[in-house]
């Protein structure tokens, strides 16, 4: 288990239903904005170019109503969720307005009664079962009272003779308005949908990792409550071993005694930042730094600690002020200790500003990434070195997802091989600005915030 601490994050994603709702009464109003102008059209053009008496004031002010209506749904998608029973009066009120339309122009007579079937189609589609019914339960009703009520429609002399053919080319029309507005929006709130489920997968995924973070959490901190014990009683038992007159006089004795009291400290140590990591907030440690000091220090610790490996540091981005927050240096040496175990002989890092974010390019000369590791980047239990131990580049990917970054994986090409991660991190939200280092001058400090 890695002495790092494992830091705990907290995400806030949008909820997909609300989202989905949302797109999908706007995709109503887009609907309703078309109904009002092809109602407005063919008022138009059967009053004034067809000469057919029609009710004008009581149909020009359904239309009113309807565009009335449109604005204030589209002024209430900015402040909160839809529901499914808002989704449900929209279409009620949109069979409404067509009723009463139809209505005022020859009821179950006209060809534009087909209509009924996009608010049907609609309903199945975006409402929950009892809804959809409802609906349907409606449309048929006003279907019914229309066949028994309704205001006859006035022809004029001249169209006499044309009547069966004018119900011909209405009943097309109506036909082809109905299949062009169903392949139209059907096809566009499926599309919602899917969006939908890809987000509520994406967020089932980021809780099961987040689970998997605090499970290995909590076995960290409760393997480091039962080695506390044992590592007391050696130090206990190497303090008594150093007093003792027999092995006192042995220089050879007492200089392993000295290493293993060294090494029985830092397993102490180790121990001791666990159980601390276990209730420190995130970025409680974080300090005002340079990218230059902050890499330079975890690259001078990290080959005090692996000096048998090569460790080729490149740094472009000597100045960028930072807030040198815990989590990145984990992240970091996460990344090297993985890089130094493919690659015992060499490992590079190069560290490069880029527009307003800084890059850390990790490499080494290993056998590379397998295709599974590479598609599984950044999940846990994928790695190279068997089931269960890909916690390092997983928590660095966590950590660069939680600051608004990213991790990417690579083979490199060449003679030399070997694999490439590269570390993104925004200036956006690892930076500083000139008066955040005036409030470091005056002794406060910095919490970042990931995304």
């Amino acid at each position: 288990m890695s002495d790092r601490p494992i830091l705990p994050f907290t995400i806030r994603p949008r909820d997909p239903d609300v989202a989905a709702g949302t797109a999908n009464m706007r995709q109503l109003i887009h609907l309703r904005w078309l109904a009002v102008a092809g109602q407005l059209l063919t008022i138009i053009v059967v009053s004034q170019v067809m000469a057919v008496p029609l009710p004008l004031a009581p149909m020009l002010g359904v239309v009113a109503m309807a565009a009335i209506v449109n604005l204030a749904n589209h002024i209430r998608l900015r402040f909160d969720r839809v529901t499914n029973t808002e989704l449900l009066f929209a279409l009620m009120f949109d069979v409404g307005t067509l009723t009463l339309q139809l209505f005022l122009s020859g009821g179950a007579t006209n060809p534009f009664i087909s209509l009924y079937l996009v608010q049907v189609v609609l309903g199945a589609v975006l409402l929950e079962r009892w809804s959809a019914w409802a609906l349907a339960a409606l449309t048929i009703l006003c279907f019914g009272l229309l066949s028994l009520h309704n205001r006859p429609l006035a022809y004029p002399p001249w169209l006499f003779g044309d009547i069966a053919g004018l119900h011909t080319w209405g009943n097309w029309l109506g036909f082809a308005l109905v299949a062009t507005l169903l392949i139209l929006f059907v096809t566009r709130i499926s599309r919602n949908q899917r969006n939908s489920a890809g987000r509520l997968a994406d967020l089932r995924q980021q809780a099961s990792e987040e689970e998997h973070i605090v499970r290995m959490g909590l076995l960290a901190s409760g393997a480091a409550h039962e080695l506390g014990t044992p590592l007391a009683s050696l130090s206990v038992i190497l303090g008594d071993w150093r007093r003792m007159p027999g092995l006192r006089d042995d220089p050879v004795l007492m200089g392993e005694i000295a290493e293993m009291q060294g090494e029985v400290q830092r397993c102490k140590a180790i121990v001791t930042r666990i159980l601390q990591s276990a209730g420190e907030p995130r970025g409680e440690a974080a300090m005002a730094s340079n990218v230059g000091d902050f890499i330079g220090a975890i690259v001078e610790g990290w080959r005090a600690s692996h000096s048998a490996i090569t460790l080729e540091y490149e740094c472009d981005a000597q100045d960028a002020s930072i807030v040198s927050d815990p989590a990145i240096k984990q992240a970091v040496v996460n990344v090297l200790d993985n890089a130094g175990e493919a690659s015992p002989a060499w490992v590079g890092l190069r560290v490069r500003r880029e527009d307003d974010a800084v890059r850390l390019v990790v490499s080494d000369r290993g056998p590379g990434f397998t295709p599974k590791t590479l598609e599984q980047f950044g999940k846990p239990t994928q790695s190279t070195k068997g089931e269960g131990h890909g916690v390092g580049l997983f928590l660095a990917a966590m950590v660069m997802r939680k600051l608004g970054g990213s991790a990417e994986a690579r083979n490199r090409s060449g003679p030399d091989g070997g694999a490439e991660v590269t570390l993104t991190l925004p200036l956006s939200t690892i930076g500083i600005n000139e008066r955040d280092q005036e409030h470091e001058a005056r002794g406060q400090t910095w919490r970042t915030t990931g995304r």
